[in-house]
């Protein structure tokens, strides 16, 4: 053993930029359906590994087959990045059919939200939901609804950011020129703005060994304030319904457990991928605190409520309301949990109905 300082060894980092050989077809069918090889990429999840992006045949409008990569950077798009991509078009086309007339800025981090917020310009829209938490969206893959101009393609290179990629339905001449000057960055523009329907078979497929999982994909109902259905003695404002509504998108979008909590136009804070809802709710109120904070926030969580420790929590933590499914044996405990600490509980069903929607992901 060499005793003394420890050198860096530079060829550790070669298998990150070593492009592995991948020999998999042009075509692939199954369902019907055909897949077209587009894209043979460095490495897959991990290096060493092949992998190669295919789109369907006949898939149109603003979805990964159609996307036009107008700078590869230094690396080129890499698989990860296809698929945070894809969660981000599918969220930032979400909220522009809820609310078209705002700028929407989402931010990925692997293939789960870290930052998204609504706008009245696209340097707003960016910087509300860069700031959401600045540490996660370090590295992330930046999607719009909306083309990025001269200023903001400035803010992506500030020397503070690390953005992988930028997603966009356009880009100014001068916005590229701009975003060249930053080797590493992948620069992708969308087939199609995110008004226009995104066209393809409809069906999410997953691989397991020895056999493959298909579903038919998941829309959210939740689009308006018609759209869901209040369980509490407090009535909420027409700002937490708003609320609601948004960071119910959101969750929509979040590996499961899910619980994201934030105002009408901008998350604060999101857990993720957890086992128990109540460590998605602690990290959700614990990554809020590195930018705005849980205060005055509506809470969104994927599925009901066991028990009423998630309630207890949000009121000691500032947050107003909460939007979720019922479903569990302890619907009322939970209810009236909130009744006693003043929260207004909203579920997602539709006055006089009794199933509610739930928003499990889990990719």
């Amino acid at each position: 053993m060499t005793m003394g300082k420890e050198q860096p060894d530079k060829s550790a980092r070669k298998q990150y930029f070593t492009k592995v050989k991948e020999e998999f077809p042009e075509l692939l069918e199954f369902g019907g359906q055909k897949f077209l090889k587009r894209l043979s990429m460095r490495y897959g999840e991990n290096p060493g590994y092949p992998a190669a992006f295919y789109i369907e045949e006949k898939a149109s409008g603003p979805n990964m087959a159609t996307i036009q990569v107008l700078q590869e950077g230094s690396k080129g798009l890499s698989y990860i990045n296809v698929g945070d991509m894809d969660l981000g078009q599918r969220l930032a086309r979400k909220l522009t059919e809820i609310s078209p007339k705002r700028h929407v800025c989402v931010l990925i981090k692997h293939e789960m939200p870290s930052g998204v917020a609504l706008g009245d310009s696209p340097e707003e829209a960016f910087e509300k939901a860069w700031n959401g938490d600045p540490l996660s969206n370090f590295g992330s893959v930046d999607v719009f609804n909306y083309p990025v101009n001269d200023v903001l393609a400035k803010l992506f290179i500030e020397s503070a950011r690390n953005v992988e990629v930028v997603y966009a339905p356009d880009f100014s001449a001068e916005a590229l020129e701009i975003l060249a000057s930053r080797k590493p960055l992948r620069v992708v523009k969308m087939g199609a703005p995110l008004d226009r329907p995104a066209v393809d078979n409809g069906l999410e497929f997953k691989r397991v060994v020895g056999g493959l999982l298909i579903q038919k994909r998941f829309d959210s109902k939740i689009i308006s304030p018609l759209s869901v259905d209040v369980v509490s003695l407090r009535k909420p404002t027409e700002d937490e319904v708003r609320a609601a509504i948004f960071n119910w998108t959101v969750a929509s979008f979040t590996r499961s457990n899910a619980v994201v909590i934030g105002k009408s136009d901008k998350v604060h804070g999101i857990g993720s991928g957890q086992r128990s809802r109540i460590d998605s709710a602690e990290n959700a109120i614990r990554y809020s605190k590195r930018g705005y904070g849980p205060e005055g926030c509506v809470m969104a969580s994927d599925a009901f409520m066991p028990f009423p420790d998630v309630v207890e929590l949000a009121a000691q933590n500032g947050i107003t309301a909460i939007i979720y499914p019922l479903g569990s044996v302890k619907d009322q405990d939970v209810i009236d949990k909130a009744n006693e600490l003043g929260l207004a509980m909203i579920v997602t069903r539709k006055p006089g109905e009794v199933d509610c929607e739930r928003c499990f992901l889990h990719r």
